[in-house]
């Protein structure tokens, strides 16, 4: 039935997803056409399928508006909110495409800092000394999938301390704590200390936490060291290496294990050894070469940062 006017006044679902999609039929960049339409598409047939309420649906703009709220310079919701649905892995995973044996991707995570000191292969980025936590020992080499050294491949590296926190988050950790840029020598060659990391909570005082709650599931993420490898003429691999004595490796609250990623620290007591260590005493040391897969060197744009968050 139409009005005099002859607009439309009575309309099936169907009848509006072909109108919508019609309405964005001349948008110019073919791949926004694409994803947009796509969008549209799945976001309807939800709809439909779980026959979504319309206070339902207010219910999910407050909540990604609140994901908004609560984000700072040192925390990305929205980011969090994509990896606990296992999205980001989703993404990360159809976008790797890496050879047999190559560096594989996992989460950015919401905590990523732009602009770490740029450090000398063997430096300490355990700014805050032993309340860190344990100390460790990380080196290895990158190379092609020929098993060829890369010269200058940067390593981008961060971890928590002790109490799982980031220093982003943890005004009582000194600026850029166990976070540094490393480059490989003319061998590919890297090597720094940090701290052994250990298993935190994901937070759950915002609206990832509401879904976390509402549908029973752990906030706990398994210890590991995060690391953006990137080289000229080399994929840039956002990852992260994964601790194997830890007890939520099958249980992250990201989805972000895959078993490439899992790495054995050695316990070091060895008296010579020790002696040479900058901390002299026993130590954890984790030897990882990394493998990058030919292609194109990408940044990362995300850059939270610690300088903008007020105190």
């Amino acid at each position: 039935m139409t009005s005099q006017a002859g607009a439309v006044s009575a309309t099936t679902s169907e009848q509006i997803t072909e109108t919508v999609l019609k309405a964005v039929g001349e948008t110019p960049n073919p791949r926004t056409r694409q994803i947009v339409e796509a969008l549209i598409r799945h976001a309807h047939a939800f709809a439909r399928e779980v026959r979504l309420q319309p206070e339902e649906s207010l219910y999910a703009a407050d909540f990604l508006k609140r994901c908004g709220d609560v984000s700072n310079a040192s925390r990305h919701e929205f980011i969090l909110l994509a990896d606990v649905l296992g999205l980001t892995m989703v993404v990360d995973t159809l976008a790797a495409d890496a050879p047999d044996g190559a560096l594989e991707p996992s989460v950015l995570g919401p905590f990523y800092r732009a602009g770490a000191p740029i450090e000398p292969n063997g430096a300490d980025i355990a700014r805050g000394g032993e309340a860190d936590g344990e100390p460790a020992h990380v080196f290895g080499r990158a190379l092609d999938p020929g098993g060829h050294p890369i010269v200058g491949a940067e390593l981008d590296v961060w971890g928590t301390n002790a109490n799982g926190l980031y220093e982003n988050v943890d005004p009582s950790q000194p600026d850029y704590n166990l976070r540094g840029r490393f480059h490989t020598d003319a061998d590919g060659r890297f090597e720094f200390w940090t701290v052994k990391p250990v298993s935190y909570p994901i937070p759950v005082d915002g609206p990832v936490g509401e879904l976390l709650a509402a549908t029973n599931r752990s906030n706990m993420r398994p210890a590991h060291l995060h690391v953006i490898a990137s080289a000229d003429g080399y994929r840039t691999i956002v990852t992260e290496l994964y601790t194997d004595d830890d007890q939520y490796l099958d249980r992250d609250a990201v989805f972000g294990v895959k078993g490439s990623l899992v790495a054995h620290y050695e316990w070091i007591t060895d008296a010579q050894q020790v002696a040479r260590s900058p901390r002299r005493r026993p130590y954890w040391e984790l030897r990882r070469d990394l493998v990058l897969t030919p292609g194109t060197r990408t940044g990362i744009q995300f850059t939270a940062g610690r300088e903008e968050q007020a105190r």
